[in-house]
């Protein structure tokens, strides 16, 4: 894939705003493609989150190390979806959470001082950002009611109807991190359906 090729997300953030055919070719000549291979932690605990990515193939998540020592997966994104660690990114801490590569992947990136300074000569891309953090705040909530309003069967028949790409694509261990349940509870809850 050559890097001038971002049709996909050219497509992605004209369905979002409208821009200007020279607008659209600044804020694209500020993505850089990078290549990730299958399980490379992009950005690891502790490290801050100067990027934006949009992923053109592959998969990503966000995952940090629970109380009990085990991995507890907070987001999964496929292609055609924006993923980082936004609290690193906005507040630029030190980030509590593991971005990793789930599958070979291949993503656009925009460096933090990069998207800002689009936020502050291209009034649309405010609206873009606002789209992206409204987005993370609704599927932030949606977990979190998952978690706590639904037990184990409830949450993969929901992942199943909402989501099927995760249970077609991803091992059972991180299908079990993402519902928050073990592997063990998974494989009993799909024999049972």
């Amino acid at each position: 894939m050559k890097e001038t090729d971002k049709s996909q997300l050219a497509r992605y953030i004209r369905n979002i705003i409208y821009l200007t055919d020279e607008q659209l070719a600044l804020i694209l000549s500020f993505f850089k493609v990078t290549s990730h291979v299958k399980n490379e932690i992009i950005i690891d605990v502790g490290e801050i989150n100067t990027y934006m990515n949009f992923i053109e193939r592959g998969c990503l998540r966000m995952f940090f190390i629970g109380e009990d020592g085990q991995e507890v997966t907070r987001n999964i994104s496929f292609e055609n979806q924006f993923a980082t660690g936004l609290a690193s990114f906005i507040q630029q801490l030190p980030s509590e959470e593991s971005l990793q590569a789930l599958e070979p992947t291949t993503l656009f990136r925009i460096a933090r001082k990069d998207f800002y300074y689009l936020l502050n000569v291209i009034p649309a891309w405010e609206k873009f950002y606002r789209n992206y953090l409204e987005f993370a705040y609704l599927n932030n909530i949606s977990i979190y009611q998952r978690e706590m309003m639904k037990d184990a069967t409830e949450r993969y028949k929901e992942l199943l109807k909402v989501n099927p790409k995760i249970v077609d694509r991803l091992p059972n261990k991180i299908i079990a991190s993402y519902l928050n349940m073990t592997p063990e509870t998974l494989s009993r809850v799909k024999s049972k359906l």
